[in-house]
C-alpha cells in the first residue's frame, strides 16, 4: 500500500512535466462539487447546463447548422446501440431542451459530424458522405452524396473521423485494428511486425478534396501523416490556421510485457498525445510512445525497448501538450464564441469518453477538460471544465459509468453542446455569469 501511495505522488509530480492541472479563472472544484441532481454533471461557478435532449442510442459527434439546428450522430459499437443514422434537434423555445426531435439516414453508423459549404459531412465505419439541405427543412433533400469510399472494414478503431480545413481539404483519419502492431495480438513478448503493414493503409491521416465526390482512398487519397494509432479527436482551428489532433495512446504494457512495467505503470501510460498535423511526419506508432513522467519519447517493447530506451528523438513528432494514460480523447473543439468569457477564446476544449484499463488505481477521463492557448500553441496547462459524467467517485468498471462523453459542437450564440455515448444524452452548456 506504501509502494502505491509512493507511486501515486510520483505521478501527481511528474504530470507537471508537460501537462498541468490548473485553476484558472474558472476551474472546477471537483473535490467539493457535487453532480447537479437533474443534469448529472458539475460545472464550473457561472456555468450552467441543460439537458438537452435523450436519444435512444450510441450517440457520437455533434454538428450545429447555421439556423441553430443541433444534429447527432449514432452508431452501433461492439453490440451497443440499435438506432443508427443522424438525429436533427432544434430547440423552438429557447428553454434550453430541444422540442424537435428527427432521424434520417438510419442505415448509416458513423461518428464524425461538420458543416461545409452547406452540406452535412458524415463519417461512417468505411465512407465520407455528404448531405444537402434546402430552405428551413432540418431534414435533407435526397440521398447522401459519396464523397469518399473504399476505406478498410475493420472491427477496432473504426470511425472515419475528419477535418476540413479552409483551402477545400479534407483530412481523414484512418485508425489502426491493432494494439501494437504485434504478430500475434495482445499476446505476452510477441514481437512487433516491422515494417507494421497497418501503416500502408491505416494508422495515418489521408488528404482528399472535400468538394470532389465519388473519390476513393486507394485512387485519391494522399497518405499525409502516419504513426497515428487513432485520431478520433482531430479540428481544424480557423484561428490558428492548423489541424490538430489527439491520438489514442496503446494499452496493456504490464499484461504483455511485466519484466518491464508494473501494473502502476501501465495504468498512467503511455501518454494521451496532442499534436498539430503536419504533412510529411510520423508520429510514432507503433514502434514508440511518449512517457509523459519521463518527458521523453520511448521504444515499445514490441520493437526493442524496455522502458527506459529512448526513441530516435529526430524522427518523431512531439506532443504539444500530454495527458494521462488511458482517457480515450474522442472530439475536441475550439470555441470562437463570445457567450463565455474572453479567457476560452480560441483555446481547445477536449473530450474525454474514459478509460477501462487502468487497473489497479480506479478508472479515470469521463469529462470535458479545458486548454488555454497563446497564440497557436496549448499553454501547457490544463483544467477540468465539465465532470463527474461517470456518476460515482471511485469508478472500477467502465461498464458503470452514467454518462460517458464524446462530442463537444458550439452553437451559433456561443452555447456549447455536449454528448454521451451509453446514455445517448446531449447536454447545452451556457454562462451565465457569477
Amino acid at each position: 500500500m506504501q509502494k502505491f501511495l509512493l507511486f501515486s505522488i510520483f505521478i501527481l509530480l511528474s504530470s507537471s512535466l508537460l501537462s498541468d492541472v490548473i485553476q484558472g479563472p474558472y476551474y472546477l472544484d471537483n473535490a467539493n462539487i457535487d453532480r447537479d441532481p437533474i443534469t448529472d454533471i458539475a460545472l464550473p461557478t457561472g456555468f450552467e447546463a441543460t439537458v438537452f435532449a435523450d436519444v435512444d442510442g450510441y450517440a457520437r459527434h455533434i454538428a450545429v447548422r447555421d439556423d441553430g439546428t443541433v444534429y447527432l450522430a449514432l452508431t452501433v459499437r461492439m453490440g451497443r446501440g440499435s438506432n443508427m443514422g443522424i438525429v436533427a434537434m432544434q430547440d423552438t423555445d429557447n428553454d434550453g431542451t430541444a422540442d424537435i426531435i428527427e432521424s434520417f439516414a438510419t442505415h448509416i453508423p458513423g461518428t464524425a459530424l461538420q458543416f461545409y459549404d452547406n452540406y452535412l459531412y458524415f463519417g461512417s465505419k468505411t465512407a465520407i458522405y455528404r448531405f444537402e439541405f434546402e430552405g428551413d427543412n432540418i431534414l435533407p433533400i435526397g440521398d447522401p452524396e459519396i464523397v469518399v469510399d473504399g476505406f478498410p472494414e475493420q472491427g477496432r478503431h473504426e470511425a472515419k473521423t475528419f477535418a476540413i480545413d479552409d483551402q477545400d481539404n479534407l483530412f481523414v483519419n484512418v485508425g489502426t485494428p491493432s494494439n501494437s502492431c504485434a504478430e500475434e495480438f495482445r499476446t505476452i513478448d510477441s514481437p512487433g511486425m516491422d515494417p507494421c503493414p497497418h501503416l500502408e493503409i491505416q494508422s495515418g491521416v489521408w488528404k482528399f478534396s472535400a468538394s470532389t465526390l465519388n473519390q476513393t482512398q486507394a485512387d485519391d487519397g494522399i497518405k499525409f501523416a502516419t504513426g497515428i494509432r487513432n485520431a478520433v479527436a482531430i479540428e481544424w482551428c480557423d484561428e490558428h490556421k492548423k489541424i490538430y489532433f489527439l491520438n489514442h495512446g496503446r494499452d496493456a504494457l504490464f499484461l504483455l510485457y511485466p519484466e518491464f512495467y508494473s501494473a502502476e505503470d501501465s495504468a498512467e501510460l503511455p501518454s494521451e498525445e496532442m499534436h498539430i498535423l503536419t504533412e510529411g511526419a510520423d508520429y510514432g506508432w507503433p514502434y514508440t510512445y511518449f512517457d509523459h513522467m519521463k518527458g521523453q519519447r520511448m521504444l515499445a517493447p514490441e520493437y526493442g525497448g524496455n522502458g527506459q530506451v529512448v526513441a530516435d528523438e529526430d524522427k518523431y513528432q512531439t506532443p504539444i501538450a500530454n495527458f494521462p494514460g488511458h482517457w480515450a480523447p474522442n472530439d475536441m473543439m475550439f470555441y470562437k464564441g463570445d457567450q463565455f468569457p474572453e479567457y476560452f477564446k480560441n483555446g481547445a476544449f477536449v473530450v474525454w469518453h474514459g478509460s477501462w484499463n487502468r487497473a489497479p488505481i480506479q478508472q479515470a477521463g469521463y469529462k470535458v477538460t479545458f486548454s488555454p492557448f497563446i497564440n497557436d500553441m496549448p499553454t501547457g496547462d490544463w483544467q477540468d471544465f465539465a465532470n463527474k459524467f461517470a456518476g460515482q467517485r471511485v469508478l472500477e468498471n467502465p461498464a458503470d459509468a452514467v454518462h460517458r462523453p464524446t462530442g463537444i459542437a458550439e452553437g451559433i450564440n456561443g452555447e456549447v453542446y455536449v454528448s454521451s455515448t451509453v446514455s445517448g444524452r446531449v447536454w447545452q452548456i451556457k454562462y451565465v455569469g457569477e
